[in-house]
């Protein structure tokens, strides 16, 4: 049975870039080793949006996770998908000043992402309220869900 998304992807272009990595940059705080980020392919202001993350073969931690079988680090999905979340309420919802990670829930890593993968970011905000929210993620490789969380975060 194929993967249940948080929502439908039929009508979205994964391809389309909405906002490139200096849009990105307005938004986030995080700069070089830590911009988990490269673009966002889709956002509404229903509380969906989708962003990607290019896994390259000379980021800092291929050379010791795993020597020889280099394997994404699960928290460094959670950070990318924590990072598409901040975005969403600086961008489309107004928030301003710093977004910090409140806590990860409901995690489940089912698949590696290696060097070389487009890591694909599904979100979708599900409260949003007292300067806090919560966020359903999704993290897809070639259409295959490689994890899940539920991200909450709060403005500092």
């Amino acid at each position: 049975m194929p993967p249940q998304f948080l929502f439908d992807l039929s009508t979205i272009d994964m391809d389309a870039v909405v906002a490139d990595i200096d849009e990105i940059r307005k938004y986030n705080p995080q700069r070089g080793d830590m911009e988990h980020l490269n673009g966002i392919t889709y956002f509404d202001d229903k509380g969906h949006v989708i962003g990607f993350k290019d896994v390259r073969r000379e980021e800092f931690w291929v050379a010791g996770h795993i020597p020889g079988r280099p394997l994404l680090p699960g928290v460094l999905m959670i950070e990318a998908a924590a990072q598409l979340s901040s975005f969403f309420v600086r961008r489309i919802l107004g928030w301003d000043g710093f977004i910090g990670f409140g806590g990860v829930e409901n995690c489940k890593f089912r698949q590696q992402v290696l060097p070389g993968s487009k890591l694909y970011f599904i979100c979708k905000q599900d409260r949003v309220r007292h300067r806090r929210f919560t966020s359903h993620v999704q993290g897809v490789v070639k259409g295959q869900l490689v994890f899940e969380a539920t991200i909450t975060g709060a403005a500092m």
